[in-house]
């Protein structure tokens, strides 16, 4: 499907590499202008390279997002070289397993790495957004809507980008800006990876969350959501706003139980 993307001007935060690299993928194939903001610019270059053979293309703005001037900064140089800006797509963030019994200081930090730069970077934003009229698109988590245990910073971060969804979509329609979230429940990303590597089983432990998502006992993709927010960054979701995908099947709204209770 040509989703009438050819020359839009992205910026993806944290996406060299798990699901942000998917969702560069699918803005390059589309034929988008991506700026990867990314503090990790070697393994950006992997992707940009992998990418060469599509109609869009792709830099690397490095960045430490948690800099606010830094944020700034990113917002310039991707408008300096696209000459617009059409997509703000949010997806860095890191489990951090920040939770009660962290100090006051320790949830602030979470806080900064998670959320802080959400606003900083829409705010800095803002004026080309207006210009072009355009989208941003919030990359939550499950964490936010059922929790986990022991990531109250991620959590709380997670939940606030919900309510940012659903508070800039009406704070911004009059500008023509839409505003929507996408969440991803289980996605195979190397931080997952990393997280099952110190279990004492992980094969177990896949299983159980595979026998946990109705629709085909597997996990979602990274192009799955890449794809989705591909979608709603383009025309054919033009009435779309304040909305909180979940593309997880069926993972998050449906009963627990129904992994472990078969009825006839």
């Amino acid at each position: 499907m040509n989703l009438g993307l050819e020359g839009k001007a992205v910026l993806v935060t944290g996406g060299a590499k798990g699901i942000g690299a998917g969702i560069v993928r699918s803005f390059v194939k589309e034929g988008a202008k991506v700026s990867i903001v990314d503090r990790n610019p070697d393994v950006a270059a992997l992707l940009i390279e992998e990418l060469q053979d599509f109609d869009g293309e792709a830099i690397c703005v490095p960045t430490e997002l948690t800099d606010e001037s830094a944020c700034r900064e990113a917002i310039g140089e991707t408008v300096d070289w696209c000459g617009r800006l059409d997509v703000l797509v949010h997806n860095a963030g890191v489990n951090d397993g920040v939770g009660l019994e962290a100090s006051p200081q320790e949830f602030l930090g979470s806080l900064q790495k998670n959320l802080m730069h959400v606003f900083s970077l829409t705010h800095h934003a803002l004026p080309h957004l207006e210009k072009a009229k355009g989208t941003i698109i919030n990359i939550g988590s499950k964490v936010a809507e059922t929790g986990q245990g022991g990531t109250s910073g991620y959590a709380a971060s997670k939940g606030a980008l919900n309510a940012l969804t659903r508070e800039w979509a009406l704070d911004l329609s009059s500008k023509g800006i839409r505003v929507n979230a996408v969440i991803p429940a289980e996605v195979m990303t190397p931080l997952y990876e990393k997280w099952l590597a110190t279990l004492k089983d992980p094969k177990a432990t896949l299983d159980s969350i595979h026998a946990n998502i109705p629709l085909g006992n597997r996990m979602t993709t990274a192009e799955e959501i890449a794809d989705s927010v591909v979608f709603l960054a383009s025309e054919r979701s033009s009435h779309t706003t304040g909305q909180i995908f979940h593309p997880d099947g069926g993972y998050v709204h449906f009963d627990r139980a129904f992994g472990k209770v078969k009825v006839d």
